[in-house]
């Protein structure tokens, strides 16, 4: 009787890890897990796109910002800032503690985020939004922070800012995921929430050492174009990723996000052609970010046709805004605020006047003749402007107390490659 139980008991153990195995679809996990790579690949390319940008004694300055960021948001998001901003909800506001050190964050799905995929493959692939977003702000104070400031703020930001806000939007419980917000893939909580942080940070930080007087072209724009193009690339896995499952869905995101790109890439650069009487390569580069921005947290709700709409107002609008920031005076060294932080703005609009349910069941907005969804969208836009403001401002008010911001004027002038480094970007 003894063996006969105890052969019924191993038989049924098998049944249930059976079962538990059988919650998992391999081909989700294995787009979600290629989709986490794309995405991964963004950050060092956006390091690139930056660095074309900023003269060339800062170059290596700029691509260490957003290699390092991969390193310690890496290790920040497994030991709380997972658990801080999908963890257990406490109050719609922030997630507990309960996932500290990716405790019960195992190989089972979790049915709220994504039945069909193991927990830390969800895990993972939100980590590498938490990576690139507080890289997105380092556009902001190039060529002017000091590093050791720099690390200090990444930490204090990514736990105070992103992951309560990541918590709002996307979290169970988060209290504009309960509004009925729609954020595909990261409108709000990554690119508003980092552009408006780059407009905080150039107000405190203040403008670079003969900002308007001295020459601060770019160095090498085929940088950025290159940098570009890999952004455009990793925003596959960025938006159609967001599916969290191979399927109709992915495909849809994917093919506005292209579409989006590319229209906002003609658009800017027949701005530039009207204004300045030039197409430019740098404006066409910009362009196509600007409408993946745009089109981020509108991808998994929106048809192609409106994706085209929303590229040409994403190639116009961040192009009048850059232009708007230029003659304001305001040192925002790589113009974050005026593609992430107004590109974030109109996507998360746009998203409540187009998003169908033609596209996706859980997206209705004003075409489908819902138009509280605009009104929805526009309180996530108004609360993450000013969340994401007041903290950075907050943080970076206090830093500058305790540690100072700035570099020297000397290395400053010298360049932050070789103060901060000690290595130059080039050595010819």
């Amino acid at each position: 009787m003894f063996a006969f139980g105890l052969m019924a008991m191993l038989a049924g153990t098998a049944l249930g890890v059976a079962a538990q195995q059988s919650q998992v679809d391999t081909g989700d996990t294995a787009w979600v897990l290629m989709s986490t790579a794309l995405v991964m690949i963004m950050t060092p390319a956006l390091g690139f796109f930056y660095a074309g940008m900023v003269r060339r004694k800062n170059a290596l300055s700029v691509i260490m910002h957003s290699f390092i960021i991969l390193a310690i948001i890496s290790v920040q998001w497994v030991l709380w800032g997972y658990s801080l901003a999908f963890g257990p909800d406490k109050g719609g506001i922030i997630g507990g503690l309960e996932w500290v050190g990716l405790r019960t964050v195992g190989a089972e799905p979790n049915a709220t985020y994504a039945g069909t995929i193991p927990h830390q493959a969800f895990m993972v692939f939100q980590m590498m939004f938490a990576v690139i977003t507080p890289a997105l702000i380092t556009g902001a104070f190039a060529e002017r922070m000091k590093f050791s400031t720099f690390v200090v703020f990444v930490l204090l930001w990514a736990t105070l800012v992103y992951d309560p806000m990541a918590h709002w939007v996307w979290a169970d419980g988060g209290w504009l995921r309960k509004l009925g917000t729609l954020d595909f893939a990261g409108g709000t909580v990554v690119h508003i929430n980092s552009g408006v942080a780059a407009l905080a940070a150039a107000i405190v930080m203040g403008k670079r050492l003969g900002f308007g007087k001295d020459p601060m072209e770019p160095h090498d724009i085929t940088a950025t174009v290159l940098g570009a193009a890999f952004l455009w690339f990793g925003w596959f896995g960025f938006n159609a990723g967001s599916a969290v499952a191979s399927g109709a869905l992915a495909t849809s995101a994917f093919v506005a996000t292209n579409t989006a790109a590319a229209m906002a890439a003609i658009a800017w650069m027949g701005m530039t052609w009207r204004y300045v009487k030039k197409p430019s390569v740098l404006g066409a580069a910009s362009g196509a970010v600007a409408g993946l921005v745009a089109i981020t947290p509108a991808s998994g709700y929106v048809s192609p046709l409106w994706a085209v709409v929303i590229g040409l107002g994403a190639g116009v609008f961040c192009y009048l805004a850059v232009r708007l920031r230029a003659k304001l005076g305001l040192d925002d060294s790589l113009d974050v605020w005026g593609v992430h932080g107004i590109g974030g703005t109109w996507g998360a609009i746009a998203t409540g006047l187009f998003a169908s349910t033609a596209v996706n069941a859980a997206g209705s907005g004003a075409v489908d003749g819902n138009w509280k969804q605009v009104l929805w969208q526009l309180i996530a836009v108004g609360s993450t402007w000013g969340y994401s403001f007041g903290m950075t401002f907050l943080i970076l008010k206090v830093l500058d107390k305790v540690m100072g911001l700035r570099v020297k004027e000397d290395e400053e002038a010298r360049g932050l490659d070789i103060s901060q480094h000690g290595e130059p970007g080039y050595s010819m």
